[in-house]
């Protein structure tokens, strides 16, 4: 039996290598969420498109 186990009703610990934390201006875990971001809006266009049968600016009313 392990004798260096968790206690009773405690989380495992977990080992956090490497993981971006939330800061202001340049930083790799904001260009990570921007990234994400410009994936969810580009494939948001893609669904648009493919419903609409119209382009981005037509359904803009740009063109």
């Amino acid at each position: 039996m392990n004798t260096e186990s968790n206690p009773p009703n405690q989380p495992a610990p977990t080992e956090n290598f490497n993981q971006p934390e939330p800061a202001f201006g340049w930083t790799a875990y904001a260009e990570q969420i921007n990234g994400r971001f410009a994936m969810v809006g580009f494939v948001g266009l893609l669904i648009l498109e493919f419903f609409t049968r119209q382009d981005f600016f037509t359904w803009l009313g740009l063109r």
